[in-house]
């Protein structure tokens, strides 16, 4: 038996970002070019030769939870649980959908690294009687999904997506296939992640991954030559997906669609990519094809972009390999992890929302601090200002440690 293939539309919105703490916050923030990068205050930064972060500002867990509720979850799950009750609460699905038929499918890179830290040192200096009984469930990566579906009753299927910085956007991909192919009818779908503690920030340091500008204008520099590293970020993304005539029969609101998902592996290296750049090309290719890209269509792509010295020139060969010389000159291109820092599991989140607000208002974000043009990666990175341009279609890219490669693909309705 032929199985149907559903159209899947965005129908909620939800962001915890370092630029701002709601999606009106966020995108006016992206769109003015805000930078949400200033010295680390979460831990002693004395001994640390990257002294910077894009920290979640005045953010208030007791807007979305109850005390008792926050001493029992990570920072991670904390911004998880904020970002879906908004996406709920803007899609108003709840009391709207058979709830075997509404899942979750949402990223971390990481999980409870702070909970790791505090249970950690308690074992050490205080014994083992002293670990929290609750230290397992605030720690492990799945928790984000699994509280987000007790809060809002989703009993359709509900997994973490764990694939480094790819996360938040693999997330996203399965959940648009589930509901594609028919296993649901909507999915809270994103990416979550708070990793600004002491033995993070030391391990990417020690691994020459961070930036140590202490300049926050110039620490998170994609695609520009004076580039050194990125700028750890936090925060959390969700997406509320949903089958298309689903959203249509209850007169939901529709942002966009998402129309296509490539999900590859470089199998090559831990950290860094594939010097061809084949697997990113690859998951841009797929994502192409599904979402029926014509050469006349106006691209966006928001950018992995994290202003490695590695990965922003063999992203730039990765989009001229996926679209072809010409095509990509005529892309429009940007990383918004120049204002939001590098958001771990959240970032392929907060960026595929950036990608449905850009084709819904017709305004392209900018790459912020782009001053200096590096020969290697010499297409459009829209620096500076954001540009108003109508897409047709937009690209998000995300690219994760273990060679995992994602790329999501959006079109207007």
């Amino acid at each position: 038996m032929e199985m149907k293939i559903h159209r899947v539309v965005v129908t909620g919105l939800g962001a915890v970002t370092p630029i701002g703490n709601t999606i009106e916050a966020y995108w006016k923030g992206l769109l003015a070019g805000k930078n949400g990068i200033a010295p680390i205050t979460q831990f002693d930064t004395a001994d640390y030769k990257a002294k910077l972060a894009a920290e979640v500002k005045d953010f208030d867990p007791a807007q979305y939870m109850d005390k008792s509720e926050i001493l029992r979850t990570d920072p991670y799950t904390r911004f998880a649980l904020a970002a879906s009750s908004q996406a709920v609460e803007d899609s108003g699905i709840l009391g709207r959908i058979d709830p075997e038929r509404f899942g979750v499918y949402f990223g971390a890179g990481i999980g409870g690294i702070q909970t790791f830290e505090i249970e950690h040192t308690k074992l050490m200096q205080k014994g083992p009687r002293r670990v929290s009984p609750l230290f397992v469930p605030m720690m492990i990566p799945n928790m984000a999904a699994g509280m987000i579906a007790i809060r809002f009753g989703c009993e359709g299927a509900a997994l973490p997506a764990v694939t480094a910085c790819a996360s938040g956007s693999n997330a996203i991909g399965e959940a648009y296939r589930a509901i594609r192919h028919g296993y649901a009818d909507a999915m809270i779908a994103g990416g979550a992640e708070a990793a600004i503690a002491a033995t993070g920030v030391a391990g990417f340091i020690n691994m020459q991954a961070l930036s140590v500008s202490e300049d926050p204008d110039a620490a998170s520099l994609p695609f520009d030559k004076r580039r050194g590293g990125f700028v750890i970020g936090e925060g959390a993304g969700a997406l509320i997906l949903e089958e298309y005539d689903h959203a249509v029969a209850r007169g939901a609101k529709i942002y966009g669609e998402i129309c296509g998902y490539g999900s590859t592996c470089d199998a090559y290296h831990i950290t860094s990519p594939h010097p061809e750049a084949k697997g990113g090309a690859r998951a841009m290719v797929q994502a192409m094809n599904e979402a029926g890209y014509k050469v006349s269509d106006v691209v966006y792509v928001n950018a992995h972009g994290t202003g490695t010295p590695m990965n922003d020139p063999t992203e730039t060969a990765a989009i001229k390999s996926a679209m072809g010389e010409e095509a990509a000159r005529r892309a429009y291109i940007s990383s918004t992890k120049s204002m939001t820092g590098h958001m771990l599991g959240a970032a392929g989140a907060v960026e595929a929302i950036a990608c449905v607000l850009a084709l819904q208002n017709g305004i392209l974000p900018p790459t912020i601090n782009l001053k200096e043009a590096d020969p290697t990666c010499d297409l459009n990175y829209i620096p500076g200002e954001a540009v108003k341009v109508d897409a047709d279609l937009a690209l998000s890219n995300s690219l994760g440690f273990g060679g995992h490669n994602a790329c999501l693909a959006f079109r207007k309705v």
